[in-house]
């Protein structure tokens, strides 16, 4: 680990290049470099440390990025890992944004490659859920059905917090040979999961009704910190944040514009949050989404470079192993849910599914670290000829 700084930025530069998937198939790629092949870290470590971060907020990939720049050289090394992994996607939302304000993306071109990517895309999600499953879940049958419960849940919308802390809990009481008790609070969830309503935990609260009157870069910033420091189990969870200050008080774009910004986030190799890029440029421009993109990735900074020492005390806590354990197979169950989303809204016909199927198989058979880059670009490629 004893890396230069140019060295350190320009690996996590590329890591930022190949960051296409989502936070699953980002964090697969991160484990596979710096855990299986140079062994920063164990991976039970690996494991306890991305089940701390799952219970923060913010991005948990770049938070990882930010993380192993830490350990490696320090607070300026956390900066410049964190950097390295969001360039380029900020670039590439900055530029889309830009083209999207000047000329629009309705042409037939633009329309052919995107759809030739979602496929690829879910490809990839789908390969990262198994990789890293198999890893969290080393063949423990506790930790499956764990997971499983987890899935269930997420799937009746069930507020993920609540989920991670009763597996956490379950299998932390497991691992202390009180399995009568893990066993009963796991029927209970069950129970609770079937009869009861937990819609009002699931369900953001109201922010207040403050009219945003123009949109600068302080405004930006601000709803852009806001939702940095809500997005609890993954970017989805900043979405009704950002859509509230965007559409509904703001005003300064439409609902079909927001959804669009979605739409070119989940294409690019960065954290799905980088939509906020694009939020901030129809709000205010060049220094608007340069603002917003602050305010958002500040808290990822911030918990590593400021919270170091902490948190690794805690992931080091043998009395939290279990429970982190269990939050980490908890994570695996809502991925997979969330993976099922994607093919379910992706693979709509065949020509869709054949992209799906090659990029699965080469995904699977594949050991290249830019593997990643060309499936996508040979989707887009294939996007062409079929759409």
């Amino acid at each position: 680990m004893n890396e230069s700084y140019l060295k350190l930025f320009l690996r996590f530069l590329r890591f930022g290049f190949l960051a296409w998937g989502g936070p699953v198939s980002q964090i697969a790629m991160i484990r596979q470099e710096l855990v299986e092949d140079e062994k920063w870290i164990s991976s039970e470590k690996f494991n306890r440390v991305l089940a701390v971060y799952q219970a923060l907020p913010g991005p948990e990939a770049h938070e990882l990025c930010v993380y192993f720049g830490m350990i490696a050289r320090g607070r300026i090394g956390a900066l410049l890992a964190g950097l390295g992994f969001m360039l380029p996607g900020f670039i590439l939302m900055f530029a889309l944004s830009w083209f999207y304000v000047t000329y629009g993306i309705t042409s037939q071109l633009f329309q052919s490659v995107f759809l030739g990517m979602q496929p690829a895309v879910a490809a990839l999600i789908i390969r990262a859920v198994h990789r890293i499953g198999s890893h969290a879940l080393h063949q423990n049958k506790w930790l499956w059905t764990l997971a499983i419960l987890a899935a269930f849940a997420q799937f009746l919308d069930v507020n993920f917090l609540i989920t991670l802390l009763i597996c956490g809990f379950i299998f932390a009481l497991i691992t202390r040979g009180q399995i009568r008790f893990g066993f009963l609070l796991l029927v209970v969830s069950v129970f609770s999961i079937f009869y009861f309503n937990f819609n009002q935990f699931s369900t953001p609260q109201t922010i207040p009704n403050t009219q945003i009157l123009e949109t600068n870069s302080l405004t930006l910033f601000i709803s852009g910190l806001r939702a940095g420091l809500l997005t609890f189990g993954g970017a989805y969870t900043a979405i009704p944040f950002i859509q509230h200050d965007a559409v509904e008080v703001g005003k300064w774009m439409t609902n079909a514009q927001f959804l669009d910004g979605l739409a070119l986030s989940g294409l690019l190799p960065a954290p799905l949050i980088i939509f906020s890029t694009f939020v901030g440029y129809i709000g205010g421009g060049a220094f608007g989404a340069i603002a917003m993109t602050i305010g958002v990735f500040a808290p990822a900074f911030s918990f590593t470079m400021i919270g170091h020492e902490y948190l690794e005390k805690l992931t080091e806590n043998k009395s939290i192993h279990a429970f982190l354990d269990g939050i980490t197979a908890g994570v695996i169950g809502l991925i997979s849910v969330t993976a099922l989303g994607i093919l379910n809204e992706t693979i709509l016909e065949m020509n869709s599914f054949t992209i799906f199927s090659l990029a699965l198989i080469i995904l699977f058979a594949s050991k290249s670290k830019w593997s990643t880059a060309w499936v996508v670009l040979g989707a887009g490629l294939l996007g062409l000829i079929f759409f």
